[in-house]
Formats: C-alpha cells, structure tokens, sequence
C-alpha cells in the first residue's frame, strides 16, 4: 500500500465530478476527507461514508466516528477531549480542530507562559552585562555617555511562545466561526509581550522538550499542522486558501490496528504495524514488504490488511482487486502466515452476506475477507478478535 503522495498536488485533483438522475452535478472525493476553504471563503467540508445497519449515517454521527478515527494517527495531538463538548453539530472539522486548540491554550494561560533567559542588545545610557565591542564603537563615536551592551532578560518572548502566538493569529484570520474568533482575540492578549515567528519553519527545529516543559508539547503539535498545512498531502493552486485533508486508506487502517491493540491480549501476542520485516527478494533485498498489521505468537502469525474501499454482491469477487490478492498472497509466503485478513469498511449493500467470504489455494494460502462496523467498531473488533486468537490457538 504506497503512502507517498505526489509533491504540489492540486487539492481540487483530489476530486471527481459526476452526475446524478433528478440531482445533477455532484463532487466527489478521492478518499479524502477533511476541509478545503477556497479564496473567496467557500469552505467545502469531506467525510467519510459511514453506514448504520439499516441506513447511511447522519452528519453528527459520522463526526463522532470520524474525530475518534483522527485519535490513532500519530499526527494528530489530541487524545483525551470529549468530544461531546466541542459542539461537532455546529462546526466543521477545521474549526472542532480549532476549538481543541483554543482549550489547550487557555490551560496553558492558566497554568502561566513559560519564560526563558533572553539575550538582548541595547545602545543603553547603563553598563549591564558585556560590551559588544565592534557595536559600541559603530554606535557610540560620539555618544561617550553609552554602552551598547548585551545582557540576558528573563521573558516569555521565547520561540514556543512566538510560534503559539503566531498560530492564534493565523487561526483569527481563516476561522469562520464567531466564537472560535472572539477566543481567539482574547488569548492574544495573554501573549502581548511575545513577538511574532518571523521564520516558523526555522523556529520549530529550535524547539526541544524536557521536563520542564511538558505541557507544551501537544500546544506545539497544533501549531505545526496548522502553521505548515500539515495534512499528510501538500497543495497548489491559487483557489485554494488553505487544505486540511486525511488519506482515508491511513487513517482506517491506523484506527483498527488500534483498536484490535486495545483488545487483544498483549502478554501472548505480538502486535507489529506496518512491519517490515521482509523484502519480497531477498538477494539483492528489494520490494520491501509492509502488511498493515501483524499478528504474532511464539509460533505463527496472522496478517491483516485494510482496504479503504466498498465492496458489493453484485460485482466480480466482490470488487476485491487482482492487485491487491497478489499483494496479500505475497505476505502470506514470507511471514508463512496462518490467515491472511483483508479487511473492508462495513456497508449496508453487504448486509445479506452472512457467510464468511474465504478463498484458498492448493499451496495452503488462505485469505479471509473481513468487514469493519465503524459505527459499533467495539462489537465489530471484539468479533475480529476472538477469530484471530481461535485460529492462533489451533
């Protein structure tokens, strides 16, 4: 599965136009989901399909799942909002992003700015510190009464508290939303005395964490996905203001392994994502291998594989592709797996499949397709569970 993108990709390349019966034009998205805000302030707003047992969804529902998904990427900081509290039926997925922002700053506020030592330059009628020689001189020919100096001040216009105040200013300006704004202007009259990040890019290498500044770290998380569009892609185009998109292909496959992590059973099983343990040749090593997820004992393993696509009854294996049969059956011949897992989204034009959809071959190559309920995911990867440790425990 490639995780590469294309550099200067056109976020609008990310979609297609098609028509509909008594509809008419409608845009879809290439398995991406996310926000895309055009020049003129058009926000356009992607997420992903989700189905109940007997119906699509509803929009706050699919924010629910969704905003809990984004908690396995390793990207995203946040991990312990309640999501009730963010008023996902109001607000877009940018401006929830925005909202879990402004909470975190004012935490931070009330906690107080941390300060640093500060050098500072300074043409003074006082003697502090140590002369700059090659200055003083430049400066003070004919200012006897002078000292250019440099000393250290003990301040909070430090690179974090630049980079945080940078971002507040940044999210005043694209927000939509009147109360994500008002907040917006208040914290950033808490950071009145820090000056802007002229360079963000350069100042986010200068950042280091220790002890001391821990509740900082998630604070600076925010500010690089949204500073330096940090959506996994990267965008051009003049119609396009600002881009905060997700691979659905990274972030189902980061949510099950995830999920399956919680509930399987740690001190027997050996859970490895996105292994790499194998190339498909060995001499020279090339092509190497990465399933998904894989499952190991002392003995044997299981690999699992997520694919982001919709099958249905109707067509050829299910719309299961050659490409990805070869892929799998590659994994199985070099981890000597006992199942091979390729898991899909559940949807309703699935829901008379009551069998498992298995296929074997004579070179005992078994692989077992698998259906994921988002929306009752505790249910759907208990069942996903209980499966691979009976077929271990064989």
């Amino acid at each position: 599965m490639s995780r590469k993108q294309d550099t200067d990709t056109d976020a609008l390349e990310l979609m297609t136009v098609s028509s509909k019966r008594g509809i008419g034009k409608i845009i879809s998205a290439k398995n991406y989901v996310g926000l895309i805000t055009m020049s003129d302030g058009t926000a356009i707003e992607i997420l992903p399909k989700l189905y109940t047992k007997d119906k699509e969804s509803s929009e706050v529902e699919i924010k629910r799942v969704f905003l809990d998904m984004l908690k396995f990427l390793k990207e995203i900081p946040y991990k312990t909002f309640n999501i009730s509290s963010l008023h996902i039926e109001k607000n877009n997925i940018f401006e929830i992003f925005i909202r879990m922002f402004i909470q975190e700053i004012y935490t931070l506020v009330k906690r107080g700015l941390k300060s640093a030592y500060i050098e500072h330059q300074d043409n003074e009628y006082f003697y502090k510190g140590r002369i700059n020689f090659s200055q003083h001189i430049k400066s003070n020919f004919a200012h006897k009464e002078r000292f250019y100096i440099e000393y250290d001040i003990f301040s909070v216009d430090r690179t974090e508290n630049k980079l945080i105040k940078t971002t507040l200013e940044f999210l005043r300006k694209v927000s939509s939303c009147r109360k994500n704004k008002k907040d917006l202007r208040t914290l950033l009259t808490a950071f009145e005395t820090v000056d802007y990040s002229i360079h963000p890019d350069q100042d986010f290498t200068k950042i280091t964490f220790d002890r001391n500044m821990k509740e900082y770290e998630t604070i600076l998380k925010w500010c690089s996905i949204f500073l330096k569009n940090k959506s996994f892609t990267t965008f051009k185009g003049s119609d396009v203001a600002y881009a905060l998109l997700f691979p659905m292909e990274r972030v189902f496959e980061n949510y099950v392994a995830g999920q399956l992590n919680k509930v399987l059973d740690k001190s027997y099983y050996q859970i490895k994502i996105q292994d790499q343990s194998y190339h498909l040749f060995d001499d020279p090593k090339r092509f190497l291998l990465k399933p998904d997820i894989v499952v190991q004992d002392c003995n044997s393993s299981i690999v699992l594989d997520t694919k982001w696509k919709l099958l249905y009854p109707n067509q050829s294996n299910y719309g299961v592709s050659q490409a990805d049969m070869y892929q799998v059956y590659a994994y199985n011949k070099k981890y000597s797996s006992k199942m091979i897992f390729l898991l899909y989204p559940w949807t309703t034009a699935i829901n008379n499949i009551t069998e498992p959809i298995t296929y074997q071959s004579r070179d005992d190559v078994t692989v077992r397709i698998g259906f994921i309920d988002l929306i009752n995911i505790n249910n759907s990867i208990r069942n996903l569970a209980l499966e691979i440790d009976e077929m271990m425990r064989v």
